[in-house]
């Protein structure tokens, strides 16, 4: 089961998009200098498809993309809740923020439009650092992902 804590409409998470953005607890990275570590607890309320309805309804017709920010705890829930966003939201982005370095083999990621890798190093910076470890990769229209994280830079 996923939880989520709180949740935040926000411009630079996933580029082009404006985006609910719904941080989920439990992360089992625990990456030093994490910028959110009161998400390592398991704590909030269950994300399911009617938490789901019920955090869009509140921000809609203000939104273009919903973005899962962790939920490495529980990748088979997480990726029938992608699955639901798109079926329930055809107009809607999904995007995934994860602290993993790469993704295990059985994993869909067909079911997202953009995934951040990439634990957090503060020697490396964040995704707008020259030299940060993080990769945001975005769906292009043959299915695959292309590198965008020189988005990020200005």
């Amino acid at each position: 089961m996923l939880k989520y804590v709180n949740t935040s409409v926000v411009f630079l998470e996933i580029p082009d998009e404006t985006t609910l953005s719904i941080n989920i607890s439990n992360c089992p990275n625990h990456c030093p200098g994490c910028h959110s570590p009161y998400l390592w607890e398991d704590i909030g309320e269950e994300l399911d498809e009617a938490a789901i309805d019920t955090l869009v309804a509140e921000v809609r017709d203000n939104i273009t993309c919903v973005a899962f920010m962790g939920g490495d705890s529980d990748l088979e829930r997480l990726m029938q809740l992608a699955d639901y966003v798109h079926t329930a939201y055809p107009s809607f982005k999904v995007g995934w923020y994860s602290g993993r370095i790469r993704l295990p083999g059985w994993f869909d990621r067909s079911k997202f439009d953009y995934i951040k890798l990439g634990p957090y190093l503060a020697h490396l910076g964040p995704l707008n650092s020259p030299t940060t470890n993080q990769r945001m990769y975005r769906k292009a229209a043959d299915g695959s992902f292309e590198d965008i994280t020189f988005r990020f830079r200005k």
